[in-house]
């Protein structure tokens, strides 16, 4: 499923990130494409603000395979929005969580996900290779932090629909990743290596980023 209620304040655009152009097609057309190429993938549920006006002008937006609910005021929300869709067509499904601002995860990386999971769920992320650095209240340094046990959540995530929807009942404010909520309340899913070009569209000069990489990648005929 795919939460995409958000504005997307920090891009500064007029319109939601989900409906900025990116080589001619939306984020979200080119987010929700790399998802319906991926087979084993039976529905996407697609968490939309209410009233949103671009959604229903998108052509991926009829899609056979393609539903819409209504999101919630956070991420969180939306995801449990979603997620309680699933569960009411199958009570035993394992749903995929994406974020509609990364339109160029490869079906690989989605495939490994699904070869990488156990019973506590998997996500995909990336390791860090930075020195981590940990703050005091005063914006000093307190620590430094080991990176050989630091990685970057990306997204798809993968759990049982029925284990996040309920681990998602708490403080949704708290919640940044579906992952965090599963976290809280014991399980300790499983990390799988993403590409880096997986980015996320936040600030405006992601766009540009994110053209570069889908040129490379249509350049090396991967961009699926």
């Amino acid at each position: 499923m795919v939460p995409a209620a958000g504005v997307g304040a920090r891009m500064g655009a007029a319109l939601p990130k989900q409906y900025l152009t990116l080589e001619g097609r939306t984020v979200a057309e080119h987010t929700l494409t790399r998802l319906l190429a991926f087979a084993p993938l039976r529905q996407v549920v697609v968490a939309v603000a209410a009233g949103d006006p671009w959604w229903p002008e998108l052509d991926v937006a009829r899609h056979r395979r393609v539903e819409a609910v209504t999101g919630g005021a956070s991420r969180a929300a939306s995801v449990r929005a979603g997620v309680a869709a699933v569960l009411a067509r199958d009570p035993d499904a394992w749903v995929m969580v994406h974020d509609m601002a990364r339109p160029l995860v490869r079906l690989s990386d989605i495939q490994a996900l699904v070869d990488g999971c156990g019973e506590d769920g998997a996500i995909l992320a990336r390791r860090v290779t930075d020195t981590v650095k940990r703050a005091d209240g005063d914006d000093r340094i307190a620590a430094t932090l080991d990176r050989r046990h630091i990685w970057r959540a990306l997204t798809p995530q993968l759990f049982a629909a029925r284990a996040l929807h309920d681990a998602l009942g708490g403080d949704l404010d708290a919640i940044t990743d579906e992952a965090s909520a599963l976290e809280a309340t014991g399980r300790h899913p499983a990390l799988v290596e993403g590409r880096a070009d997986n980015i996320k569209i936040t600030l405006p000069e992601d766009l540009a980023l994110a053209r570069f990489y889908l040129g490379t990648q249509e350049e090396e005929g991967l961009a699926w």
